[in-house]
């Protein structure tokens, strides 16, 4: 499939989501993936590791245009986010939550997580596949969005993926490499920040399952779970949220497909606010609001001035 039909799937793929009617959504032929093929509703796993203290990951570089000055400047549970055209920074007070409901089979595996212990042997993080509930226990209407943009392009074609193994399966599914998949993005990003390693982010999950957005997009057969590293990815809150006490926060993934909608390092140019990335879904550089199960738990406080010195740390 060449990205220009993938992008046009794509944009299929999230309409049908934000109508709430996922099972809508067609499904094209998945012959083509050379990844395991599937009868309808069985598990196929793909599982794509990253070992991120492999020899690989130690030799990856930062173009030292991609950090905001401020990034040398973060604690190690901190990260960078936008906000009201706002560089922000995110305290993380406790790890990551993958919501999972008792009647919910996410992993695909026949069974209800109520009777499949099995389901918990690690963290199903999956991105197409939204909660009713936050961690807490409250209503999903209750909970902040957290938007996570993902450089779902391409900027280097000689740059590799975290594995070799992964970037022949996403030349396969998608017709060319996302920058979100890469050690060494062609564009700068705030996870990983500074001091993490290539594949991961403070208090993040180091997988996700990304195989309910790409069965979906009908790349894949129903039933398959598509295991990868964590993906690069910038974080965009809404003008109301910038300055807030920790709390959850649902994350909504959009898939950005313009490099030239990408955010600078500064936040000078690209998606800072939500308007922004509003106009960058009406003009189809940024794909629709994709759902997840996936919460994290921060406080968000704006950088102060034009040279963006970090303000002291709100309780």
């Amino acid at each position: 499939m060449d990205p220009m039909h993938l992008r046009r799937a794509a944009f299929s793929f999230v309409l049908c989501l934000g109508a709430g009617t996922l099972g809508a959504c067609s499904s094209p032929s998945t012959q083509s993936t050379g990844l395991p093929a599937s009868g309808a509703g069985s598990a196929v796993q793909s599982s794509y590791a990253y070992d991120t203290d492999s020899q690989d990951a130690s030799r990856t570089t930062t173009d030292p245009s991609f950090l905001n000055p401020l990034a040398s400047k973060l604690r190690n549970n901190e990260t960078l986010g936008f906000g009201a055209d706002k560089l922000l920074v995110f305290s993380y007070r406790q790890q990551f939550d993958c919501v999972v409901g008792p009647f919910s089979d996410l992993n695909s595996i026949g069974k209800p997580a109520d009777i499949a212990p099995q389901q918990f042997a690690s963290p199903e993080c999956d991105i197409g596949i939204d909660s009713k509930l936050n961690p807490p226990g409250n209503p999903i209407a209750q909970t902040d969005t957290l938007f996570v943009l993902v450089p779902f392009f391409e900027t280097d074609k000689h740059t590799p993926a975290f594995t070799h193994e992964l970037g022949k399966a996403l030349k396969k599914l998608f017709g060319f490499i996302p920058d979100a998949f890469k050690p060494n993005p062609g564009v700068p990003v705030q996870c990983p920040a500074p001091a993490d390693q290539p594949g991961t982010c403070t208090m993040h999950p180091l997988q996700i399952n990304l195989g309910p957005l790409v069965v979906a997009l009908g790349l894949l057969p129903a039933g398959t779970n598509l295991y990868v590293p964590l993906v690069n990815h910038d974080h965009l809150v809404n003008n109301s949220n910038i300055n807030v006490k920790p709390e959850w926060w649902k994350l909504v993934v959009v898939l950005v497909e313009n490099p030239k909608a990408w955010p600078n390092a500064a936040g000078t140019t690209g998606i800072t606010s939500v308007a922004k990335l509003r106009a960058a879904q009406a003009s189809k550089e940024a794909s629709a609001d994709v759902v997840s199960n996936f919460f994290l738990y921060f406080n968000s406080y704006a950088t102060h001035g034009s040279n963006q010195q970090m303000p002291k740390m709100p309780m």
